[in-house]
């Protein structure tokens, strides 16, 4: 076919090797990604009779086994903090990385339909996946703040610091997610061994025992584990927990970081297989 003179022509072909992030695409659109986060919370509670409040019932009844059997049976100690408040204040930031981590690895074959119909940039769905976890951490959070005026705990000036805890903790999510995503896409083993993954990270972290039972400097180098040191901030900030996490916060957010990066650039560079893949 002939083409007029002056007729430009735009050839579409996949990228070769490392390809730059792009990250600019995210923000052209923004509408979709609020679309998809606002889509992943109503089906998550769609059809349920408890609704939003399964973000409180599941992590609190789980701070009840962990108080009979790691605080009364076993006597594990809590740095002088009521057991109960000790295990939620870990729980909330764990169910937020958790479940973000559930979700987004099964994000692209959940959306496989999408993906091979429609173009967009391919980060806005795990991501999407990650962020709408922020309503249930809210609602855990708002039950965290009652069962500190139930046990007269007023929280410390270190709450400042809870923003970036979060944010922290949606990095480490988001990084880990980036990676077991793209790779689900072509291993479906992935998506299996993600629950597993998950339950191993569980007991790696700091939730049921304190990390101060770790001395120095193993404490510090158990913040490669970026969830050991939102932990440890998050009941330093709100418990006022003597542990002194600065260092273990420090490697968490380096090792966090090194997650995020590295799994950016490879989810980039696997995106253009994803239509024909997925």
């Amino acid at each position: 076919m002939s083409l007029s003179p002056g007729t430009s022509v735009i050839r579409i072909r996949p990228s070769q090797g490392w390809v730059p992030l792009n990250l600019r695409d995210l923000l052209e659109y923004r509408e979709l990604l609020y679309f998809l986060v606002w889509r992943d919370i109503k089906v998550r509670y769609k059809q349920t009779v408890l609704g939003a409040a399964w973000a409180v019932v599941q992590p609190f009844f789980t701070m009840v086994v962990f108080s009979v059997i790691f605080g009364a049976v076993v006597k594990i100690p809590s740095d002088g903090i009521p057991y109960p408040i000790f295990s939620y204040a870990a729980l909330v930031p764990w169910t937020f990385f958790a479940g973000g981590l559930g979700r987004a690895a099964h994000s692209l074959v959940g959306n496989s339909n999408l993906i091979r119909k429609v173009y967009f940039p391919r980060l806005a769905i795990p991501i999407a996946a990650v962020l709408s976890g922020v309503v249930d951490f809210v609602l855990a959070f708002v039950m965290l703040i009652c069962l500190m005026l139930f046990y007269g705990i007023v929280p410390t000036a270190n709450v400042v610091w809870l923003p970036f805890l979060l944010v922290l903790a949606f990095v480490s999510a988001l990084g880990l997610s980036l990676w077991l995503s793209a790779m689900n896409v072509q291993f479906r083993d992935v998506g299996h061994a993600t629950g597993f993954l998950i339950q191993l990270w569980f007991y790696a972290t700091p939730v049921t025992y304190p990390a101060s039972l770790l001395p120095e400097p193993w404490r510090t180098v158990y913040g490669i584990n970026p969830m050991a040191g939102v932990v440890e901030g998050f009941r330093w900030a709100l418990l006022g927990a003597d542990t002194s996490p600065g260092p273990m916060i420090i490697g968490s957010s380096l090792a966090a970081l090194l997650l995020l990066v590295s799994g950016l650039y490879y989810f980039r560079r696997f995106e253009k297989m994803f239509a024909d893949v997925v």
